[in-house]
């Protein structure tokens, strides 16, 4: 079946590539939704992709001071933009859920309706983004209220590098999620190469001490073109170091050299993790709506995969 993510998330020989995107404005029309997903699928119609990622967009205003460089829109509900991109492209949809905001009776609502009327087979759930504010839900219960549910949702958690290199204990996080249910994650996106590395190793090494086989990590890259985009990525709380930083913004073309980066922090991570047996994937977003980062986003994609293919082709050798 070309939809089933998780056959091909079960096949540790192989890479999973996916792609990332978010919904239109909750004001977009029915027709211009429909436009928007063609637009987006037209861009990716020469890409050997394995399916698409729809994010859950939420107000992230009470976790940090700064103000968003981009201005926060409601979108469209995720569910719904899922099922167009799946009907469109005839592939897998992993679609994201902010859990916080609403209690444990509106999830379970959720749930029945992403899976009976949406179609909705993969999920990511994503908790609160700061412990401010009025949690209806944690995430813990939300992975017991998806757990309970009749519907067998292969489940996905969100992992942050940045939050290892700070707390050094984001693997125990990841053996947390893993127990109760997840069985892939999917990374912030990566500018911070030893970070990713720091916490995948000892990813691997809890899991031999556990005498478990390590989950599914999908690591997330993303161009960056502009100056306003690099503020962006800060805010989203993205660790950008200080000298890549200043390779982007005195660079003449940034965004190309944001894609030189990116691949070169691809092979670290993979030179260091290869050999830890950790099923490895990638998806591949675009942080803001404009076109040259929106293309840009696929030449990465290509790039990335072809690196990534390379890689597993001679661990088979």
């Amino acid at each position: 079946m070309k939809q089933d993510l998780r056959t091909k998330f079960s096949d540790s020989r192989r890479g999973v590539y996916l792609f990332g995107t978010t919904p239109p404005k909750e004001s977009t029309t029915e027709q211009a939704t429909s436009d928007i997903a063609d637009k987006l699928l037209d861009r990716l119609a020469h890409v050997d992709f394995d399916g698409l990622i729809v994010y859950d967009i939420q107000d992230e205003s009470s976790r940090i001071d700064m103000p968003r460089p981009f201005p926060y829109m409601q979108t469209l509900d995720p569910r719904a933009y899922s099922k167009l991109l799946r009907e469109k492209a005839d592939k897998a949809v992993i679609t994201y859920k902010s859990v916080s905001q609403r209690d444990k009776e509106a999830f379970v609502q959720w749930l029945d309706e992403a899976w009976h009327e949406y179609g909705v087979r993969d999920t990511v759930l994503v908790g609160s983004p700061s412990s401010e504010g009025d949690i209806k839900l944690s995430l813990n219960d939300a992975y017991a209220t998806i757990a309970d549910h009749p519907a067998a949702f292969q489940l996905g958690g969100v992992t942050i590098a940045e939050r290892h290199a700070s707390k050094r204990n984001e693997h125990e996080r990841l053996i947390s999620k893993t127990e109760q249910g997840c069985e892939f994650f999917v990374s912030q996106a990566v500018y911070d190469a030893q970070a990713t590395i720091d916490m995948l190793s000892s990813y691997a090494r809890k899991c031999r001490d556990n005498g478990t086989t390590p989950k599914r990590v999908i690591l997330t890259f993303t161009p960056c073109g502009s100056t306003k985009t690099l503020e962006f990525m800060e805010w989203l709380g993205i660790s950008v170091p200080e000298a890549t930083r200043f390779r982007i913004m005195d660079a003449h073309s940034p965004l190309q050299e944001s894609i030189r980066i990116c691949r070169n922090n691809l092979e670290q991570i993979l030179e260091a993790i290869m050999p830890l047996n950790i099923p490895i994937g990638l998806n591949i977003e675009s942080l803001t709506n404009r076109k040259e980062e929106i293309d840009a986003s696929i030449r990465l994609f290509k790039l990335l995969k072809s690196i990534v293919d390379l890689k597993l082709a001679e661990a088979d050798l």
